[in-house]
């Protein structure tokens, strides 16, 4: 009996070794040293060449990027189960899509989902993945060969590939997906990205801490003599990648470096490299493939439309080209220090490549056909997109292609002149940014003014970044507690907050909106205007707007001035304007602190929101002028009211709407964030920002609103009642069901097409085989 126990247990000590060494750390011994390796992916140097059981065809990237958050969850929480990925996995090839592009590891469900779902397809969705580098990681003291940076990007490499051929296990607290990972789904992964987009300074920090160090040379990778020491370090990284693979698992397949404009290999005139303090350059022209490696390299580069325009910005503010900043000694390719000049990659001049077939202004289509004339690999645009979120935060002056403040209509045309400029590019593809939206996102211009520690929690319609996704996560399990069309079949009577002078008000909200219904009897648009004064905080506020003339039984800090389609705002009272406290200095020069407003200031102003715009070089002060100049911040007016329907259902839909007017209904909905809400799953809004110096949160459990119209030429009568509206959040616990946005519908009309037509030239090819 103790013989038994004692076999036992060492069986099971020796299977725990077995297991730990190959699943865990990754051991393995190649008994088969001379087996060929193989590939079933590869290039023509300028396109993708793909084996899908007819011999190596043209394979042209129709991707999408997928992210891993969901409402109520962040991103590193995985909690995507097998079920929705199957879902949406159908969905993004119904649309014509062939690719899924992930950054970093998942969780097993995805991987097991994508096994499942391919693996009795047989038009199968192909994978590109990418190896993520932490964000500290990269924004900390380390340089790119810190043990920290290199040992763990190189590990996370072998990672990935042991994970895809199935044979890893992963633990939770890695700051990645978890699980055990025993499908194998090789098959389809075309390709590796590795990286992220660089930041520039640390490619820098890593270029001038070894500078003079002699290129990385590999048995698959190498980097030539002109390359950078971090260049060196992505050859390197790469070259053990494929190593890995190569010996253990006797395949090899596509791989990229993450790139971006602002670590691009191009040098641009003086005025724009110090403005936009472009440091660091990354040209993976310099890593080179050797003979082992059968499969081949690509490009990867993260191009939107708006930022970092670089190409825009030889232009002036009237859209003409500054021939003081276009001269080929100051536009190269390539980082070395004589680069090569502009007319010995590309044809025609600067001024030819910035203007389309009609004249107008196309900085983006531009700069895409630099790329590819440039690189010697085929290039895949693996990040191109626009937001449909109602906050903006770029601008893209010449096509309009913006970050946010799109509708889902404009976003799809957006998406589809992309993608058009990208394939008139050469390009050998793209994947559009993102799948779904994301609640947990953040933005640089609003960010200050919402608690990021609960930003899963509601749907931030004011932050642009969060609307990125061709997949809505609207409030509501089945439905929205309130559609804004003129139809008031959601409301009921208990809704009502007021009534007084033929004159209705009742309200509600969810998770997106603060909704209200003002019903007047007799209402035209053209005569009459609606006030509604809105009191959340107890520390400021006034009783009197001198815009609008018009006073109030309680200190207000909003009012929301309804003045027909096209007129109809939010005012924000002075002392508790958001943009004066947090970017004064940028927008007027000036310390916001210094002297503050009134707490009962009666002035009522504009609600704007910061923009990040190179005004400077569009309006020439850098443009070799010797006077001082100031830079002044642009903003936009984000308080304005759009009229249209928000029904997603109706066919004149619009997913800007503000309100909508249908005869005496008129029918609102305004971002929690517009009303300074910092964090209305719990009710939190902003404190005094002038005791705080800043913002903080205090929190409340009601506010005051009141509504009287003004007819004509008459004043409102008296001061405007306001009566309480009682406020509870709802923590953590989120309603939202899904909706495919209109965009998606505009790329799938798009793609499908493309779809149709690859597979008629395969069809073809195949045919010319057989006969």
């Amino acid at each position: 009996m103790k013989k038994l126990i004692l076999t036992a247990a060492v069986a099971v000590l020796l299977f725990f070794i077995w297991d730990t060494a190959s699943y865990r750390l990754g051991f393995y011994i190649d008994f088969e040293p001379d087996k060929p390796v193989t590939t079933f992916v590869t290039t023509n140097k300028e396109e993708i060449l793909l084996d899908q059981g007819n011999g190596m065809e043209l394979f042209t990237v129709r991707g999408v990027n997928l992210g891993s958050g969901i409402p109520g969850e962040w991103a590193t929480d995985y909690a995507i189960d097998e079920e929705t990925y199957l879902r949406w996995f159908a969905m993004i090839q119904e649309m014509g899509a062939n690719t899924i592009r992930v950054y970093t590891i998942l969780n097993d469900e995805f991987y097991n989902a994508f096994y499942e779902y391919n693996k009795d397809n047989d038009d199968p969705l192909w994978l590109i993945h990418g190896v993520w580098i932490n964000d500290y990681t990269q924004n900390s003291h380390r340089d790119a060969y810190d043990e920290d940076f290199q040992e763990t990007f190189i590990r996370d490499c072998r990672t990935v590939v042991d994970l895809l051929h199935g044979k890893k296990k992963l633990s939770l607290g890695r700051g990645t997906g978890s699980g055990s990972y025993r499908k194998d789904v090789s098959q389809w992964v075309i390709g590796y990205i590795l990286g992220v987009e660089w930041e520039d300074v640390t490619v820098t920090y890593t270029n001038h801490k070894y500078e003079g160090l002699k290129p990385y040379k590999g048995e698959y990778l190498s980097a030539s003599e002109e390359a950078s020491p971090f260049e060196s370090m992505l050859a390197e990284v790469g070259d053990k990648m494929i190593a890995y693979e190569s010996s253990k698992y006797k395949e090899q397949r596509l791989i990229a470096f993450s790139n971006w404009p602002t670590t691009d290999p191009f040098q641009y005139p003086e005025q724009v490299t110090v403005y936009f303090m472009k440091c660091g350059y990354v040209d993976v022209s310099h890593i080179v493939k050797e003979d082992a490696f059968i499969s081949d390299q690509f490009v990867s580069y993260h191009v939107y439309p708006y930022y970092p325009d670089y190409l825009g910005y030889l232009l002036d503010e009237n859209g003409k080209v500054n021939q003081e900043m276009i001269d080929k000694k100051t536009l190269k390719f390539s980082t070395l220090e004589e680069g090569v000049p502009w007319d010995e990659v590309m044809e025609g001049s600067v001024e030819e490549a910035l203007y389309d077939e009609d004249g107008n202004v196309n900085s983006y289509a531009a700069y895409l056909k630099m790329l590819t004339a440039y690189h010697d690999m085929p290039v895949v645009i693996s990040e191109f997109g626009v937001s449909t979120g109602r906050g903006m935060a770029q601008r893209d002056r010449y096509t309009g292609r913006n970050q946010g403040n799109m509708s889902e209509e404009e976003q799809g045309e957006a998406l589809l002149s992309c993608w058009e400029d990208i394939m008139d590019a050469g390009c050998a593809g793209g994947c559009v940014f993102t799948w779904q939206d994301e609640w947990f996102k953040r933005t640089w211009n609003t960010m200050h003014a919402v608690d990021l520690t609960k930003t899963p929690y509601w749907s931030d319609y004011q932050t642009n970044e969060q609307y990125f996704g061709l997949l809505s996560f609207d409030p509501g399990e089945e439905e929205s507690v309130c559609y804004v069309d003129g139809d008031k079949k959601e409301w009921k009577d208990e809704d009502l907050v007021t009534e007084s002078d033929g004159l209705r008000l009742s309200m509600k909200y969810d998770e997106k909106f603060l909704y209200l219904l003002i019903e007047k009897e007799d209402y035209d648009p053209n005569r009459d205007i609606l006030y509604l004064p809105v009191d959340t905080t107890q520390k400021s506020g006034s009783t009197y707007c001198r815009q609008e003339d018009v006073s109030f039984t309680r200190a207000a800090d909003f009012l929301i001035v309804l003045d027909g389609e096209k007129n109809s705002r939010v005012l924000v009272q002075e002392r508790y304007n958001t943009l004066r406290a947090m970017y004064y200095q940028e927008t007027d020069q000036e310390d916001a602190y210094q002297d503050p407003p009134d707490k009962d200031s009666p002035d009522f102003q504009p609600i704007e929101l910061v923009l990040q715009t190179a005004m400077l070089l569009i309006e020439g002060d850098l443009q070799g002028g010797t006077e001082p100049y100031e830079e002044r911040a642009e903003t936009y007016e984000t308080g304005i009211l759009r009229h249209g329907n928000g029904n997603p259902q109706s066919e004149d839909f619009d997913s800007l709407t503000d309100f909508c007017i249908n005869g005496d209904v008129i029918e609102v909905r305004l971002p929690w964030q517009l009303l300074n809400f910092a964090n209305p799953s719990e009710m939190e809004i902003h404190d005094d920002y002038y005791e705080h110096y800043g913002v903080e949160y205090q929190q409340i459990d009601q506010l005051y609103i009141g509504a009287a119209a003004q007819s004509g030429t008459e004043s409102v009568e008296g001061r405007i009642n306001m009566e309480s509206f009682a406020l509870e959040g709802w923590g953590k616990k989120v309603t939202y069901h899904e909706r495919l946005k209109e965009s998606y519908y505009i790329l799938k009309d798009c793609w499908t097409a493309a779809e149709k037509e690859q597979k008629k030239r395969s069809d073809r090819k195949e045919g010319g085989k057989k006969n």
